[in-house]
């Protein structure tokens, strides 16, 4: 006679779609609104993980109460590639499950603030229409550092872009999603529509300013009347955006799957978040402050405090990660030298040029990122934080060394970090294996690193990057000094010269 069976197995996870979002397992918080009854105003373009563990959460929140029912998102794309994320999502009718990752245990939840995700074409005609639409009144962006056709040497506009002269020459069929919504602009002052409010939620500081840079100098290059009509109508609010949101691969679709819920492309997240929001919205918008955002006068020291701490701090761990192969920052966090490396330099050569924010001191601020970068759940790989080092040096890091130089302070540890990032671009780590392409510049990158392991100061005479400070006499020893030491005894023996400073 055959045992029964003592291992019974799990249901099946559920496929995700507004039909079945109902039936999920107990636990798994869901939309308590009706998703029908739901209306666009918001466009937001760059559909990854982070938005939809940020922005549409916030958005989301708001739902559950019973508010914002006419503030839902239509998602939007402007790269071929984006296609595949938008099939995705679309076949779950753009409902996303949150996974909430805490050293304590996991919680999930599925938000459904997205609605829509606009058809991706070359010329962007649908964007456009949508963006057209008077309903739509905030349109937002996480398009990433990298993807505001920044000068890195100026900071201004980088207008010998091939898209930005694409965009100039064919107004009617752009390229880029700045582009796109100048078309859009253009739409609606001649039907009287009114403005939209244009919000970056990207990691650059006067990330409002940047893209108002971007919309007004490609606007100017084909059409000077709209690009005047749009600085005067339009709204760029300044913010600050944070909440630690890795990758999705096999492991975080298994994980959801573990929790019930069959979804394509799941998030997972730490659960920090904070968005700080200059209240400069030219068309309304949500209340999110009903749900955690704070509204502020003052973004810039929220976002000065976080962008050079939590994101330089990120490429303090992430660049000499991946020259000892530590797979993820919480890695980096648990190795014996990596770690009073990065508090070091952080509270000795980054913090005295933070100023305090409400509630926080950069001193106890630092103590915050560590406690989330040291996270084992959230598996923050190495290479996606060192990812597009030619963005994020110039604008994480290297505004504290300029700091730092005019005031004469410090900076043997910023050097370091600089000295770090030259040896990851050669492309091997110390155990012999190949760092894949990981930068839009990352042949011109491992070009300039490989003739810097002998003439150091080759790499710090990239002026697109960093300007004029090879020609800044202490900063360049320092960096030559560095880098000299980890070609000749490796990245531990440099961070344990610096330790013992």
């Amino acid at each position: 006679m055959a045992k029964p069976d003592d291992t019974a197995k799990a249901p099946a996870p559920l496929p995700l779609s507004n039909a079945t979002f109902g039936r999920l397992p107990e636990g798994i918080e869901r939309p308590r609104y009706d998703r029908k009854a739901l209306t666009p105003g918001i466009v937001h373009i760059g559909l990854g993980n982070f938005h939809r563990a940020h922005q549409a959460w916030y958005l989301h929140r708001l739902m559950q109460d019973g508010l914002a029912q006419d503030w839902a998102i239509l998602g939007a794309g402007v790269r071929p590639y984006d296609a595949q994320m938008r099939e995705k999502l679309l076949a779950q009718d753009c409902l996303s499950t949150l996974i909430a990752l805490d050293p304590a245990g996991s919680s999930a939840e599925v938000t459904g603030a997205m609605i829509g995700y606009l058809p991706i074409e070359e010329g962007n005609a649908p964007l456009i229409a949508a963006m057209a639409d008077p309903a739509i009144r905030i349109v937002s962006l996480t398009v990433t550092e990298g993807g505001y056709y920044i000068d890195p040497a100026t900071g201004g506009f980088a207008t010998d872009h091939p898209d930005i002269q694409h965009d100039a020459a064919h107004p009617a069929r752009p390229r880029t999603a700045f582009g796109a919504m100048i078309a859009a602009l253009k739409l609606r002052r001649a039907a009287s529509a009114g403005p939209f409010t244009c919000q970056s939620c990207d990691n650059l500081q006067g990330n409002g300013t940047i893209l108002k840079q971007t919309v007004l100098s490609l606007a100017q290059l084909s059409d000077p009347d709209l690009a005047a009509w749009i600085e005067a109508h339009c709204s760029f609010p300044n913010s600050m955006v944070d909440c630690i949101v890795p990758a999705t691969g096999p492991g975080e679709l298994a994980l959801a799957r573990e929790m019930g819920v069959a979804d394509a492309v799941p998030v997972t997240h730490e659960t920090f978040r904070q968005w700080v929001i200059e209240d400069d919205f030219c068309a309304g918008r949500p209340d999110w402050g009903r749900v955690g955002a704070t509204f502020t006068d003052d973004v810039h020291a929220f976002e000065a405090m976080k962008i050079r701490q939590l994101n330089g701090g990120h490429q303090i761990l992430a660049n000499v990660g991946e020259i000892l192969g530590l797979a993820t920052i919480a890695d980096c966090m648990a190795h014996a030298a990596v770690q009073p490396f990065f508090l070091k330099v952080e509270r000795e050569e980054i913090a005295p040029h933070v100023a305090d924010v409400p509630g926080m001191t950069p001193q106890a601020y630092i103590d915050l990122i560590a406690r989330r970068f040291a996270n084992p759940r959230i598996v923050d790989t190495t290479r996606r934080v060192a990812f597009d080092g030619a963005s994020r040096h110039p604008g994480f890091i290297l505004p504290t060394v300029q700091d730092a130089l005019a005031k004469g302070a410090p900076v043997e540890g910023l050097a370091l970090v600089e000295a770090f990032w030259a040896r990851m671009c050669e492309g091997t780590r110390e155990d012999g294996s190949r760092i894949a392409a990981n930068d839009p510049f990352w042949d011109e990158l491992t070009t300039c690193a490989a003739k810097a392991r002998s003439a150091p100061l080759v790499w710090l005479s990239m002026e697109r990057f960093y300007g004029d400070l090879h020609e800044h006499e202490g900063f360049a020893e320092a960096f030559t000094r560095w880098l000299s030491l980890i070609w000749a005894e490796g990245a531990e023996a440099a961070i344990a010269v610096y330790l013992a400073q």
